[in-house]
């Protein structure tokens, strides 16, 4: 089976390791550039931006299955193009990929299928944002309407914030168009939880729950990046959790997209705030999280092929999906001042990894020289599995230790908030972890 995935990053590189795993003949090719997955894919530097050449190079390479990891080509409707050229491809629709690309349309999509989210408003007006903002209860969320690499969304505690997070996005144009409309949400709290999904449309099979670590720095610091750790399972997403949240959130979803005539095929992301009053909804994305690819799909016991093959033709509910009963815990590992502006070009050490560990490349390139160097702000990501959390985090944070690049900076709490949960249940032990991760 030829597969051609669509993406160069942490999370393409997650998605190839599991495809390899598979029982079947699997032969790779990638678009982009990544030195890790060099091993692993016939890579091709074409621009995601050029559907046709896209298309050109599935078809020299007889292939059998498109898998699309970002989101701009998927917003951009390049799903659509490859299925109009008879390529099966894991993806949505451009139309359901509206569920990310717009962040009004999701909430309206939401309050029109009774799908708890919290209450919010929409402006395409500066100065009734404003204004909105002199009267509003705080905190707010604010949000830029399109996409924004993760990082257009500010939570303010106070107007001030508030209203500067408004004229940011749009007078001063920070996310260029995706701000010149903002969403001002109603702040809720509670746990929050990464759940990816796989669909066919019809049927919708969960993996395994994760935690994200957004804030650049420890104790959930800093400015918003696209996410600097992950641990899988979440401890707060329990079975009873589970199931409420298939019935009132997960299908309700899949079953308006087919009420509104698009059917959702791919990987669909809840991100999901467990507060006092049940789960809501706190956003979509329409594709693999990254980083959270990178800690859920190493637990993953199925055949991956099979199950992104089963979903571009609706019997998924044919495919088992299974995840080990085992921990994993993911690093980031980025370059100096990401996320805003950072150097690239630095050459990358790694040392011996112990059995369980892994190392995905999310901003790599080799130069000249064959050294191994950096090129983007996340550089790479750092996984391990193991059969509890602590151990888990131990082993993840032990590998940290081997890698180095200059101006490597990383979050030295990845994990701690569950460990905390894990302790204060009664389920385990805080261990060796407590020396690796900051002082509780």
């Amino acid at each position: 089976m030829r597969i051609l995935i669509i993406g160069g990053g942490g999370r393409e590189h997650a998605l190839a390791k599991a495809l390899k795993r598979s029982k079947q003949a699997i032969e790779l090719f990638a678009i982009g550039r990544n030195a890790g997955m060099q091993a692993l894919c016939t890579m091709a530097p074409l621009a995601l931006s050029d559907p046709p050449a896209l298309v050109d190079y599935a078809r020299t390479k007889a292939i059998d299955l498109v898998v699309i990891g970002p989101d701009e080509p998927l917003v951009c409707g390049l799903a659509d193009v490859f299925r109009a050229c008879h390529i099966p491809c894991f993806g949505p629709s451009k139309e359901a990929a509206r569920l990310e690309g717009s962040k009004s349309f999701a909430k309206a999509f939401m309050q029109r299928h009774q799908i708890p989210t919290p209450s919010y408003q929409v402006f395409t007006d500066y100065r009734e944002a404003v204004t909105y903002l002199q009267r509003c209860p705080v905190p707010v969320v604010v949000k830029a309407d399109g996409l924004a690499l993760g990082k257009g969304v500010v939570i303010a505690f106070d107007r001030e914030t508030a209203c500067e997070a408004v004229q940011q996005m749009m007078v001063n144009n920070q996310f260029g168009t995706s701000g010149q409309t903002v969403v001002i949400e109603e702040y809720v709290s509670g746990a929050e939880v990464s759940l990816l999904v796989f669909s066919d449309g019809n049927t919708a099979k969960p993996m395994v729950s994760a935690m994200d670590h957004k804030r650049a720095f420890d104790d959930d610091s800093g400015p918003n990046t696209g996410g600097m750790g992950v641990i899988a399972p979440n401890p707060w997403y329990t079975p009873e959790i589970a199931a409420l949240c298939e019935r009132t959130i997960i299908e309700p979803t899949l079953r308006g997209m087919r009420q509104e005539g698009h059917l959702f095929t791919g990987c669909l992301f809840f991100g999901l705030m467990l507060t006092q009053e049940g789960p809501v909804v706190i956003e979509y994305n329409c594709r693999f999280g990254d980083p959270e690819a990178e800690a859920v799909l190493s637990l993953l016991d199925s055949d991956l092929s099979d199950i992104l093959l089963s979903c571009t033709n609706q019997t998924l509910h044919k495919v088992p999906v299974h995840f080990a009963d085992d921990c994993a815990c993911s690093i980031a590992l980025a370059s100096g001042g990401y996320p805003l502006a950072y150097e690239v070009g630095k050459q990358i050490l790694i040392g011996p990894l112990s059995e369980g560990v892994d190392v995905l490349h999310a901003g790599t390139a080799f130069d000249e020289k064959g050294n191994l160097i950096t090129s983007s702000g996340r550089v790479l990501h750092v996984v391990a599995r193991s059969k509890t959390l602590n151990s888990a985090i131990e082993q993840a944070y032990c590998a940290v230790d081997s890698i180095s690049f200059a101006g490597m900076q990383y979050r030295k709490d990845i994990g701690k908030k569950a460990l905390l949960k894990e302790r204060s249940d009664g389920t385990a032990n805080l261990g060796t972890a407590q020396t690796r991760i900051s002082q509780l």
